[in-house]
């Protein structure tokens, strides 16, 4: 049986354990450094301007986890996304996907937003990951914008989609 819940502290490792993985695999996240336990916390868990970070685990096991977190209101960069929006990252175990728990997750995902007066959710997806890009359209996700030549941390250079979800 799937259980959700929000992050805690000592959710910190579980999700490293979970995203490292996808990172190394390489293609389909941005990150391009691999998590520690005080970076996870500090980013996923403690940060700032997070909403939630809803976690899903069949009995002991994390079977993934959805971040929401308010765009960053001193960023100014070209990407920079307007007041009252915010952005969301899904993270699901390799092997898991296409079996309904993003649905799962949105959900409460939804509900937070809904609760913290978000206006949209920008969703940055690579475009080289078909199935995220399928993942966030299924739900309800429409593109607005391209990102072009973004490089990230490793020098590695891609593109993105950027999808927007409007909360009614």
């Amino acid at each position: 049986m799937i259980t959700l819940r929000p992050a805690q502290p000592a959710d910190a490792q579980a999700m490293c354990d979970l995203l490292n993985p996808i990172i190394r695999e390489g293609s389909t996240t941005a990150h391009r450094s691999l998590f520690d336990s005080e970076r996870m916390r500090s980013t996923h868990i403690d940060a700032p301007l997070l909403i939630r970070t809803t976690l899903a685990f069949d009995g002991g096991d994390l079977l993934g986890f959805q971040l929401l977190k308010w765009a960053d209101p001193a960023y100014d960069g070209p990407e920079a996304l307007p007041e009252g929006w915010a952005v969301i990252a899904s993270f699901v175990r390799d092997g898991l996907q296409g079996r309904g728990l993003g649905q799962l997750v949105w959900r409460e995902t939804l509900i937070a937003a809904k609760a913290a007066n978000v206006q949209a959710i920008d969703a940055s997806i690579r475009t080289d990951n078909a199935p995220g890009l399928a993942y966030y359209s299924k739900l309800g996700f429409r593109d607005y914008s391209t990102i072009k030549g973004m490089k990230l941390s490793d020098g590695t250079v891609i593109d993105k989609i950027r999808k927007r979800f409007d909360i009614a």
